[in-house]
Formats: C-alpha cells, structure tokens, sequence
C-alpha cells in the first residue's frame, strides 16, 4: 500500500519537515486530527495539537500530524493548517478509511480517525502513532452492533499505537476480546493493567508489560522483521496526578449514554456526543485528563520513535 501511495503523488503531501526526516530515517510520530476537529472545542483544540507537537520535538523526534486537506492526504501540517482544523471544525468530516476515497475526490476537507491515520501513517512508512484512546467495543453493541473501525484497522495496518487504552465510555472487556481476535498484541508500558483512559486501571490486563521505551523499540523493530502484518497496542495509563475516580466517571458514561439513546445519537456522532457530555457534566475534570494523557502518550510514543530510529 505504501508503493501505491506513493505512485499517486496527486493525493499526497508531505511536509519538507517530515519528508526530509523519512528520508533521514530520523524518528517520526504521526498524530490524528481528529482529536483537532471533533475532540475539543475551540481554543484548548488549537493548543492541545500545538502542545502535543511541542512535547515531541522536545524529544527528538518530529511531529506528523496527519488529515485531509485541499484533495490531498497532508503528512505533517502547518501551523496555520492546525488552525484552520481548530477553526472550522463544525465543516470537517470525520474520517475513518472508508472515508478516504469519497472526501479525496470531492476535495472535502477531513480529520482522519485512529484508523484513518494510522492507514495514512503506514503508506508513508511512518510506524509510531500517539493518540489519546482508541474506538472499540461499545458498550450496547449486542444491540447496535456499533464497533470501532479502528479494530478492524489494527488488525492489517502494522502501526504501533501509544494510547491510555480505550476510551472509557466503550465496553473494555468485550473491546480486549475483539483485539485477541484480530491478533493485535496489547503491550502495556510499564504495566500490568489495560489503562481505561480517565482511570488507570480497568479490570482487565494487557498481554505483555514491557518496561522501557527501548524494550517496546526492540518488540517493534521484531515485529518488523517477521513482516507482521498486525498493528501494535502500546498502552501508557494517564499519570496518576490527573487520574479520575473510577466509579465517578463510570456514573457520568452511563447517565450520558442515556442521554445519547434518548436523543437517537448513533454511529460515529456517538463519541464526540459523549466526551461533550461528560465534559460538561464534570465541570471540564475530564478534559484536564483528556488533555494529559494525551500529552504523556506523544511523549512516550517520541521516546519509541527515537529508540527504534537508534536501532
């Protein structure tokens, strides 16, 4: 897929910052922009993909956030790009790979998923994606069937995804099973237990601890060398200081999950329904977490990005 990306210049843009660090086999981390357009509101969206990009340059490696812009998939954007998303997000499609094609060839603007970014990170070659939490199960699903893309895509796509987890308001045991099935190893940093996003644990374990960023380096570059085919799960818990109240926020999920049922919020509005909800009902407690998983994930996944350049 990387080979037939790259034949379709038409559709690419990577910035020469990017383009130049690929080249250089420099460390690179991809990040979503979803995160941008549909995960907070407008400033803290702004400074969240800012601060994110700073921590990773802070670590030595470079920054390549990744959307749909102008007809073409962007790797790495500029600041006034990031903007633009931040901006305009209420006219940004949400853009898992299905998504891709359509959004291309209308010249649609779009801010790619988990999913979607890491399709878009591993055509270019870019193997280390930090994000805050994947999709997954949900939580009805034996009812609505309704289950992340970013399963199936971490299935094929063999990207290693630093993330706290799965987003709290999904099914974490039944999201655990699904990954099993797809054979998607779930590796925890430095821990034993399957991080639920706002908390630290979730009653479930990951598959592997692996304790430093080279180890998780060395699980990577192995995998590479067998040709996997599979993605990564690289799990961090948010750190302890911004941790939620386990049994708190389970209440605020379940009251705004009934709160999406009763106003018939399905599908891929369902995610950015809930953490809007749940922010509102915590008074912001759960961005202030939000925003610093997200921060701690691009640091680790910069630390990975640079010791896996090393070997």
């Amino acid at each position: 897929m990387k080979k037939q990306l790259n034949k379709n210049a038409e559709l690419l843009s990577i910035s020469e910052e990017v383009l130049t660090a690929l080249e250089e086999k420099k460390p690179v981390v991809a990040l979503e922009s979803t995160i941008i357009a549909h995960g907070f509101n407008y400033p803290e969206n702004l400074e969240c993909a800012l601060a994110c990009e700073k921590v990773i340059r802070e670590t030595s490696a470079v920054p390549a956030t990744i959307a749909i812009l102008d007809g073409k998939i962007k790797i790495g954007l500029s600041h006034k790009e990031i903007e633009y998303l931040a901006v305009n997000s209420k006219n940004i499609i949400k853009c898992s790979v299905r998504d891709l094609a359509v959004v291309l060839s209308q010249k649609l603007d779009g801010a790619t998923t988990v999913a979607g970014t890491m399709f878009c990170a591993n055509a270019v070659g870019i193997p280390v994606f930090a994000t805050g939490g994947i999709g997954g199960v949900h939580r009805n699903a034996s009812t609505t069937f309704d289950i992340s893309a970013d399963l199936e895509e971490l299935a094929c796509t063999p990207v290693a995804v630093v993330c706290a987890g799965a987003k709290s308001i999904l099914d974490i045991p039944l999201t655990r099973e699904y990954l099993e099935t797809g054979g998607v190893p779930v590796v925890g940093y430095n821990t034993y237990d399957f991080p639920n996003f706002y908390t630290r644990k979730s009653g479930t374990e990951v598959d592997y601890n692996l304790p430093t960023t080279k180890a998780i380096a060395q699980f990577i570059r192995t995998s590479q060398q067998l040709d996997l085919t599979r993605g990564m799960l690289i799990c961090c818990p948010i750190p302890k200081e911004y941790e939620l109240d386990f049994d708190y926020i389970d209440k605020k999920i379940r009251d705004a999950l009934e709160e999406a049922q009763r106003q018939g919020i399905t599908g891929k509005e369902t995610t950015p329904f809930l953490l809007a909800k749940i922010c509102e009902v915590t008074d912001g407690k759960s961005v202030a977490a939000n925003k610093a998983l997200v921060y701690n994930n691009s640091k680790v996944a910069a630390e990975i990005a640079v010791e896996l350049a090393a070997i």
